[in-house]
């Protein structure tokens, strides 16, 4: 059954809703950080302010984008809480992301403001300010910058502004297979309806205490960790960057862990994790890539626990949970669950006809947690959906009789490297484009530690040579780290189906033992 929105005098703004789900002792502790530091939820509701009442003092023109790429801290997560307060659209960036990349989400996103690290505000500012950007600020996980120092001297009380649950909230890029970067544009009302499923579904309560270990610059750990988190009032221990051997150390004083495959297959190596060390923990969720039966029931043997599997996209925040509450059916390793309620999902063949369960099919979804639409693509949106107003995932899966849900492949050739999305048409344009190449496929493979990884098949041109360490080393120039393939061969030629198109299948099967 749906629950209500919470509202403040009707304000559907996701803050709000936040907001009003702190606890009534304001100075109880709501997060503490890695090396030792201590914010009360008072500090939250003072910084949020303070942020929102810089931002409102802009002068930004409804619904202006603020851009942010930063470390992730304490203070970032203010930041977008209060982009959230003062009502304006938040746009995260990847920590990884380049000059090129950077580029395109300015100019495409058109940010009013953008928020960067102090080491890289020389070559950012430049590219914004090109863009037609007026303010840029700096803000470092060291609790320094220009952000902090200008919102010091602003007041500590805001009044939240005012939204519609339609209102837009956040745009998340996310790539296509062409190549280029598609906004996904998530409402206000989409977020807090997901987020206020999860919080009964995963049984969320304000005695918990939550592991934050995951990145900031995407749904997973931006979307899912916070906002449940603190819709329950809850407390996080929250680390900078992920640390095995501290996170395992902290598993006593903690109730929740969220993490990626590759977090789990790095806590198994530890010695440390025990069913001792876990004994205090009540859930343990995995998402953001497909976890390797081997490391599902090893980590079941060393803590006892059993992993909770989900499945999410940028466009939708979560669609599917294995169960929390055992009533409600077993955790089975491999799958994704149950579609959550309020959310519909259905495997259809290629002509939009559902299929029987147990047979594969393209997975489409409805809901009020499914996306706005791609920024300024209306065209692209309208082919993203079925005509009776299905989002077309670009996974296929299976829905078996029980009605769990999984993930068999992914129509588009996306690879999912230690939960990082990594889009092979992105990286096969950037190859091409190098001296000496007539063309190359990027596919994914299978790895131990993350998952899959990306290995490039690279012809040169007639009479030309071309050297993998090179590309490499171009790649690393151009690229995210996240997205560099592990491995690059050079090939005389590609394999081709009578249509002439090139066979990934081929290329997967040829190099799917390489790290295994």
């Amino acid at each position: 059954m749906s629950q209500p929105i919470p509202t403040s005098a009707d304000n559907q703004n996701l803050f709000a809703a936040l907001r009003a789900a702190f606890p009534s002792d304001l100075d109880a502790i709501a997060v503490e950080t890695d090396n030792g530091l201590q914010y009360s939820w008072r500090d939250l509701e003072r910084a949020t302010a303070m942020v929102a009442n810089l931002l409102a003092s802009l002068d930004l023109p409804p619904g202006s984008r603020i851009a942010v790429q930063v470390e992730k801290s304490v203070e970032a997560m203010v930041l977008y809480l209060a982009t959230l307060r003062a009502g304006y659209v938040y746009l995260p960036l990847n920590t990884a992301y380049q000059s090129a990349e950077i580029e395109y989400f300015i100019g495409n996103a058109e940010p009013a403001v953008v928020v960067c690290s102090g080491r890289s505000f020389g070559w950012v500012s430049k590219i914004a300010f090109r863009a037609g950007t007026r303010h840029v600020f700096t803000l470092d996980d060291d609790r320094t910058g220009s952000l902090l120092e200008r919102a010091a001297h602003c007041s500590d009380r805001h009044t939240v502004a005012q939204k519609s649950a339609d209102d837009l909230a956040v745009i998340i890029y996310t790539s296509g297979t062409t190549g280029r970067s598609k906004g996904a544009m998530l409402t206000h009302g989409n977020m807090l309806s997901n987020a206020l499923v999860l919080k009964d579904y995963w049984g969320w309560r304000g005695d918990d205490v939550l592991i934050h270990a995951l990145p900031i610059f995407h749904v997973h750990g931006l979307f899912v960790a916070i906002h449940g988190a603190l819709l329950a009032g809850a407390r996080m221990i929250w680390f900078g960057k992920f640390d095995a051997k501290q996170v395992v150390a902290r598993l006593p004083q903690a109730t929740v862990f969220m993490g990626v495959p590759t977090l789990y297959v790095r806590m198994l190596a530890e010695p440390a994790l025990s069913h001792e060390a876990a004994r205090g923990m009540r859930l343990f969720i995995s998402g953001s890539a497909p976890m390797l039966i081997e490391t599902f029931n090893a980590w079941h043997e060393r803590t006892g626990h059993t992993i909770l599997e989900r499945y999410g996209m940028s466009e939708t925040v979560m669609l599917t949970s294995n169960p929390y509450h055992a009533p409600h059916g077993e955790r089975r390793g491999g799958t994704v669950g149950f579609p959550l309620p309020g959310v519909s999902l259905r495997v259809q063949d290629d002509a939009g006809r559902p299929v029987p369960a147990g047979e594969t099919g393209a997975i489409v979804v409805k809901g009020p947690n499914v996306f706005k639409g791609y920024w300024r693509m209306p065209e692209k949106t309208c082919e993203e959906f079925t005509p009776d107003g299905f989002f077309k995932t670009g996974d296929v899966g299976v829905l078996d009789a029980r009605g769990y849900v999984t993930i068999v492949g992914r129509a588009k050739d996306l690879i999912i490297s230690g939960g990082y999305n990594v889009y092979p048409a992105e990286i096969e344009s950037f190859i091409n484009e190098l001296p000496g190449v007539a063309e190359s496929a990027v596919v994914g493979v299978p790895h131990p530690d993350f998952g899959e990884v990306g290995v490039a098949v690279v012809v040169p041109k007639a009479g030309q040579t071309v050297e993998p360490q090179r590309i490499m080393a171009r790649l690393r120039d151009s690229l995210a780290n996240f997205k560099i393939p592990k491995r690059c061969f050079v090939a005389t030629e590609l394999p081709r189906n009578a249509m002439g198109k090139v066979q990934k299948a081929v290329l997967r099967e040829q190099h799917k033992s390489m790290f295994i």
